[in-house]
């Protein structure tokens, strides 16, 4: 038998393995992998029979990872990680370098873009790549090199350094603020609501305003988004007021798209962070990225 060098069992069913680990599905692992399911089976169980151990519980109609499958999948995706991070900086490294940067389309649109013309106009030998995501698990690729967040500060595999606190106020356009003043925290709770939510639960709802407020249990008249760009046009066009966190709606107060309805604000429960992978060092640009962005004052 031919000695393998690193000891490893087969690169194929390593591969479909940790496909079939990250989906939980045999379908979706053959999808990616431009194979049958029956294959991506076969190699499953092939790697089962080496190991000696099984991988998978195979419920009806679903997978569920046992405790050495996990520990075998999370080995393979940092090593698929460090992989296609250096596969990338080398296929790269006969241009320009760059850098990738992620975050949600309300963060681009309202807070990321609006500054990037400085670090474009002082660091011209780096290019910048953007992914815009706001699914939740969007951002969590690994040819992203950092990542703009809204949370605690602490996600697996991942560092962080705090950007800013922020603070969250109703808004609405000028002329639904004419013709529904708000002269109490009651006048407000009758309003017609825009709420953001279903993409991340850190995000506040108009039930957690009114609860910080000290108005809580009102019956609230709400249409739902799953996306804040979309509900502060909505807001923008009139059909309702909508919670502005101030680092992004700051701009359009300024331009008269939007006015703030009332006084009554509270502080962000959480904060906004860049962060990065834990498993693989950051290359020159990306830290000069991140480094700038952390100096920004807000």
């Amino acid at each position: 038998m031919v000695r393998r060098y690193y000891s490893l069992p087969s690169l194929n069913a390593l591969a479909a393995f940790e496909a079939a680990a990250r989906y939980l599905s045999l379908t979706k692992a053959a999808d990616e992998l431009n194979v049958t399911p029956g294959a991506i089976s076969k190699q499953v169980r092939m790697l089962e029979e080496e190991l000696g151990n099984p991988l998978f519980v195979r419920r009806h109609r679903a997978l569920e990872m046992t405790r050495e499958g996990e520990t075998i999948a999370a080995a393979l995706r940092e090593g698929f990680e460090r992989i296609s991070s250096t596969f990338l900086q080398v296929k790269a490294a006969g241009g320009q370098p760059n850098v990738t940067i992620g975050c949600t389309m309300a963060m681009a649109h309202l807070w990321l873009m609006p500054r990037m013309s400085a670090f474009w106009s002082s660091h011209q030998d780096i290019v910048v790549d953007h992914v815009i995501s706001d699914q939740p698990r969007g951002l969590d690729r690994p040819d992203i090199d950092l990542r703009l967040r809204y949370g605690s500060g602490d996600w697996p595999d991942e560092l962080s350094a705090k950007l800013y606190d922020d603070r969250i106020f109703p808004v609405a356009s000028p002329g639904f603020a004419r013709t529904h003043p708000v002269a109490t925290i009651e006048d407000l709770s009758k309003l017609q609501l825009l709420s953001v939510e279903g993409i991340d639960w850190d995000w506040t709802t108009w039930a957690d305003f009114f609860r910080e407020v000290g108005c809580p249990d009102r019956r609230l008249n709400v249409r739902r988004f799953n996306s804040h760009v979309i509900a502060l046009q909505a807001a923008r066009s009139g059909h309702g007021a909508v919670l502005g966190w101030a680092s992004l709606v700051t701009p359009l107060l300024e331009s008269g798209d939007l006015v703030q309805l009332t006084d009554a604000e509270i502080a962000a429960p959480r904060s906004y962070f860049v962060t990065w992978s834990a498993r693989r060092p950051l290359s020159r640009q990306a830290t000069v990225l991140r480094d700038w962005l952390l100096s920004l004052d807000d």
